[in-house]
């Protein structure tokens, strides 16, 4: 590991294009998304991990950690999907000072309807420029890099 307070070289190759990667596939992602369905990613992503949630419902604090957010961010985002009617918030029947979210029958159908899309966007962009072996070692360096950012396993991803 280097102590320069400089880039090699090569940490400058590894970097530079990765960082790249960091500003222009939320970009792509979203625009897709915001052009068919007129969701971002994120929303997305939250109405796709209620989808997916046993009865459709999911603590606040838990869907947080599913899509990798923090409460404030995620709170905005369920406040933006209720006004269009695909969220809303109940109390938590085992816990009063818990709220749940639950998507709605409408959020249900406009997460589906946004699913073909959006895969097939992952597959053009991301998925289909890597081979079996790469995605494979993709998988190793993000567990590697995600132990640092989050050391602690609060988000899902990190979770094992």
């Amino acid at each position: 590991m280097s102590t320069s307070r400089f880039y090699t070289p090569d940490e400058l190759a590894t970097w530079v294009p990765f960082a790249a990667l960091l500003e222009l596939l939320p970009r792509e992602l979203d625009g897709q998304l915001l052009r068919d369905e007129d969701l971002t990613h994120f929303d997305y992503f939250t109405l796709s991990m209620l989808t997916n949630a046993k009865e459709h419902r999911l603590r606040m604090t838990e869907l947080a950690s599913m899509t990798n957010a923090t409460l404030p961010r995620l709170s905005h985002v369920v406040t933006r999907l209720e006004k269009r009617g695909f969220v809303r918030r109940e109390p938590c029947a085992d816990d009063a000072r818990a709220t749940n979210a639950v998507i709605t029958a409408e959020g249900r159908k406009k997460v589906l309807h946004a699913t073909t899309g959006h895969v097939a966007n992952v597959r053009r962009i991301f998925l289909d420029a890597l081979t079996a072996e790469q995605a494979r070692e993709l998988r190793t360096i993000t567990r590697a890099v995600l132990e640092r950012v989050d050391p602690e396993g609060k988000m899902a991803a990190t979770q094992r």
